[in-house]
């Protein structure tokens, strides 16, 4: 099939990637020149694991190109996706600007039957707003042309997203259209050879589905963070209380890890957007709103710990003065995504207390420095930031902070002091070889 994916951030470039793939002749648009020009070149603007060998071998085989030419490439499309950004408004609700004025140019140059498919992550009713859009386009230019609206959400995880593509826990489609169905159906099908996981759906429905998902899982988060802090003042093992809960079948082990806090592109926004279409139904989304304002508190239990830690030994401002190495910027392990990332709140607080911050990650380095500029240091290596520091903040889980070596961390470190907001360690270990030891929930 010739496919055009409108949108060549993240979802749309992994989308487009996998679509070719499968085999099929697929075009990524952008308005961003700089962008599409490096991608030409092999440059991809995102670290996601596999996915620059993908693109490559399906540029080099001619089935995945670039440009931003948005009228050719609609005029020769039969499926259109729509991933563009839905950034959050102030209020909280989703922008829908970007997918609109997307829309409003696909009417505005088809030329036969089109399949427009959000592939954005929408509001509820945003597929009747895109309908109306392009019609609106094709009465300007007084053509009656075929065309039919699809919501197709997204599913992906960062870190994952390949595998994720390529073999689905499940495929939504939101349509009224038979015909439209089957051709969506064959598009997918390449992806559903081991299990038909496709799911044919009620276009509002189908936008419901990944609010709901998201929201679920956030509020997953956000539990076992609030059983974490619960478990603490109690005397109880979080890691032992997950395990218990977690072999209950109706419940499961997924999200159950307490740390400091969801972020990145999707919960944090969809959470808020949820509430904001609730709130314009005139309905109170108590759950939800309990769910946001434990992730925001959660986001500052490390740095309430190290405040409790150093007030035992200081008199005024416990943290003036004080440095700290930072492993993790990025909101979870396998990304460069820093959007609403719990490192962000956290070092933006030591530093708001005086202190003094020296970060490492393994991706998300220049991403970091987009946000924090020149008020912290950055190292190549996770041990070029420990020199010295009075204490070091682990805030992502990635693999290579899960085995270090610990009689060099307390030869680097000014003193033997770990505040770990993934529970990384064993609190027992930790003790047996001399460090203080913070964690999460024990």
């Amino acid at each position: 099939m010739k496919i055009c994916v409108i949108g060549s951030g993240y979802v749309g470039l992994v989308a487009g990637t996998c679509f070719a793939e499968s085999g099929n002749h697929v075009i990524c648009v952008d308005i961003d020149e700089v962008k599409i020009e490096g991608l030409k070149n092999g440059v991809i603007p995102i670290y996601e694991p596999g996915l620059k060998e993908m693109v490559l071998r399906n540029m080099e085989e001619g089935r995945l190109s670039f440009t931003t030419d948005l009228a050719a490439t609609v005029k020769n499309a039969l499926i259109c996706f729509i991933a563009v950004g839905t950034p959050p408004g102030e209020d909280g609700s989703a922008d829908l600007k970007y997918v609109l004025g997307v829309a409003r140019s696909i009417g505005e140059h088809m030329e036969g039957f089109k399949i427009v498919v959000d592939k954005s992550t929408v509001p509820v009713g945003t597929a009747d707003l895109v309908r109306a859009a392009i019609q609106e386009e094709l009465d300007l230019r007084k053509e009656n042309l075929e065309f039919d609206v699809v919501s197709n959400p997204e599913f992906l995880k960062e870190g994952a997203a390949i595998d994720d593509f390529m073999k689905p826990d499940r495929v939504v489609i939101g349509t009224d259209n038979v015909r439209t169905a089957e051709i969506m159906k064959e598009l997918y099908a390449p992806f559903m050879r081991r299990t038909n996981r496709l799911i044919i759906m009620d276009i509002r429905s189908a936008e419901m589905t990944k609010y709901a998902a998201n929201a679920m899982l956030a509020t997953r988060i956000s539990f076992m963070n609030q059983i974490a802090n619960l478990c603490e003042r109690m005397g109880a093992d979080v890691a032992s209380v997950r395990e218990g809960i977690g072999s209950d079948s109706r419940i499961g082990f997924d999200f159950l890890f307490p740390g400091v806090g969801y972020g990145g592109s999707c919960f944090p926004k969809d959470v808020q957007a949820l509430m904001k279409t609730a709130a314009a139904n005139d309905y109170d989304f108590v759950i939800l709103k309990a769910v946001e304002e434990a992730n925001e508190r959660q986001k500052q239990v490390l740095v309430d710990k190290v405040l409790t830690h150093y007030e035992k030994v200081s008199e005024g401002k416990p943290l003036a003065g004080k440095s700290f190495a930072v492993w993790g910027l990025s909101f979870k392990p396998r990304t460069d995504d820093m959007r609403e990332a719990p490192s962000v709140a956290t070092i933006n607080r030591l530093l708001e207390l005086g202190a003094t911050v020296k970060a490492h990650d393994p991706e998300a380095m220049r991403e970091a420095k987009k946000v924090f500029g020149d008020r912290i240091t950055y190292g190549s290596h996770r041990h070029e930031v420990l020199a010295g520091v009075d204490a070091l903040i682990i805030i992502t889980e990635w693999n290579e902070y899960r085995n270090p070596d610990f009689d060099l961390l307390r030869e680097k470190l000014a003193a033997p002091v770990i505040f770990d907001g993934r529970n990384l360690f064993e609190p027992k270990k930790m003790a047996h070889l001399g460090f203080t030891y913070y964690s999460i929930g024990r």
